[in-house]
C-alpha cells in the first residue's frame, strides 16, 4: 500500500463542481475528481440555519500536491468560506503510482 491524499469539497451547483474538477485535473493538481451524488446540507451561517443543495467532489492527489490543490480550490471557489477537507489514504501501489504520475508537472501530454 502507498499513500495518496483525498480532498473533499462542496459546490453550490453541478456546473461549478464540474468546472473545478476539470480545472484541477488539467492543472495536474489532482489525478482524478469524482462528482458525488447531490447532497443536502444543513449548517448555521450568519446566525441562521441554512438548508442547501450541494454537489460534493472528491479529488485524489499526491501527498506533495495536496497543499497546492487546496489553495487553488480555495482561491477559485465561489463560496465565502468553502468547506475544503483533506485526509491521507492508503491505495494500492499501482494506483498510488498513477496518481503520482498524473500530478507531476513535468510530464509531457500524450501524443
Amino acid at each position: 500500500m502507498s499513500a495518496i491524499a483525498l480532498v473533499y469539497v462542496l459546490y453550490g451547483d453541478r456546473l461549478a463542481a464540474e468546472q473545478a474538477a476539470r480545472d484541477m485535473v488539467e492543472q495536474r493538481l489532482a489525478a482524478c475528481a469524482n462528482l458525488l451524488g447531490d447532497s443536502q446540507s444543513f449548517y448555521r451561517w450568519e446566525g441562521e440555519i441554512e438548508d442547501a443543495r450541494e454537489v460534493p467532489v472528491l479529488f485524489k492527489t499526491a501527498p506533495d500536491r495536496r497543499e497546492a490543490l487546496m489553495a487553488a480550490l480555495s482561491r477559485d471557489h465561489g463560496y465565502a468560506l468553502p468547506a475544503i477537507l483533506s485526509w491521507s489514504a492508503e491505495a494500492t501501489a499501482d494506483y498510488a503510482a498513477w496518481v503520482a504520475r498524473e500530478t507531476q508537472l513535468d510530464v509531457d501530454p500524450p501524443a
